[in-house]
């Protein structure tokens, strides 16, 4: 045996000890301890070698957790299309946790994690063909995520244009004969939408030296803690919209702001340093008259120049989490402009 294979199986031996013992640790961990644990032991088993990472000069490889959930994207099955690259699965994570955020059917188009295109609704096509419509220059080239089967129809409309993958709960076997015709097209077919215990897992944000640590962000709004601040009240067709864009902007870069109208995106702003520019952002990317829809903000407005802007533009209803020290002067604005307003107090900044 030679030296080099005497030290390779050193290393497995040792690695595979430590494994054993890492998931007892775990498993009692996530049992017996609700909160942080002194230390962090969370044991990850190698899928396989990916070309490249985020870029080609960097070398990346996929790994898995010990017993991820069905609901998880690393769950997914590949059904068809070439090897998946680093950046293809952050991007159909992104394009599936959003998907999994609404009761209704949804379709979702990511590019670069942000979402370029939502729409939501029971009629497939028009719903795919509504997100897309959005934007449809970041659109080319985009992963997409529906929380419904694919049909066929919805999946003749999709191979008309250059898509990167698809994520799905599944595919009609006349869709997938349709996605056969353009092979590079990655399909993954997910085994669940959802499971119960997703906001036990820990979210970590690698940084130099350590790990930060934190619980998932599992929330969207609470009902009951929705407040209407504005003189003028929403109708109930702003307050659906209003929600919906609330869902949205919770899964854009921030700072996010998201304009959307009768169950559709309209515009995104997202990853502006100032929130009045992803607010101008997101009127520049709007395609269709912003007339009578609504604003979704991911954190408060610090000054009312948001407000102002949407109101330029037609916006009549703001939903926002509320809590700046200036939230005197925005609420101000919106009444001046006959806006409705509501205040979620939950925040959604996403890095």
């Amino acid at each position: 045996v030679t030296l080099d294979t005497r030290r390779r199986l050193c290393r497995d031996a040792f690695a595979h000890t430590a494994r054993y013992d890492s998931l007892i640790a775990t498993y009692l961990t996530e049992k017996w301890d609700d909160g942080f644990p002194p230390i962090l032991n969370q044991p990850f088993d190698k899928v396989q070698e990916l070309r490249y990472g985020e870029n080609p000069h960097q070398s990346a490889a996929l790994y898995k957790e010990s017993s991820p959930l069905p609901s998880e994207i690393i769950s997914a099955k590949q059904l068809q299309g070439k090897e998946l690259s680093f950046n293809n699965f952050i991007d159909l994570n992104a394009a599936w946790e959003l998907v999994k955020e609404f009761d209704k059917g949804a379709a979702v188009i990511i590019k670069h994690t942000n979402p370029c295109g939502v729409a939501i609704g029971e009629d497939q096509l028009k719903t795919f063909v509504g997100a897309r419509e959005v934007d449809p220059a970041s659109a080319f080239g985009g992963i997409l995520g529906f929380n419904r089967r694919v049909t066929a129809q919805t999946a003749a409309e999709i191979v008309k244009n250059f898509v990167e993958a698809v994520v799905a709960p599944g595919f009609d076997p006349e869709a997938l004969k349709l996605f056969a015709t353009k092979k590079n097209v990655r399909l993954m077919k997910m085994p669940e939408m959802e499971s119960p215990a997703d906001a036990g897992k820990f979210d970590l944000k690698r940084i130099g030296g350590g790990i930060l640590v934190q619980s998932r962000d599992m929330l969207t709004y609470v009902e009951d803690q929705l407040k209407e601040v504005s003189t003028r009240k929403p109708d109930d067709r702003e307050m659906e919209d209003m929600k919906f864009a609330w869902i949205v902007a919770k899964h854009v870069k921030s700072n996010a702001i998201v304009y959307a109208k009768d169950q559709e995106i309209l515009g995104i702003g997202a990853g502006q340093m100032s929130r009045v520019d992803s607010a101008r952002v997101a009127v520049e990317k709007a395609r269709k008259p912003l007339q009578g829809a609504v604003m979704a903000s991911d954190a408060f407005f610090p000054f009312r120049d948001s407000v102002d802007e949407a109101a330029k533009n037609g916006i009549t209803a703001i939903i926002s989490p509320g809590g700046s020290i200036r939230d005197e002067e925005v609420l101000h604005a919106a009444n001046e402009h006959k806006i409705a307003m509501v205040f979620t107090g939950t925040r959604h900044f996403k890095h």
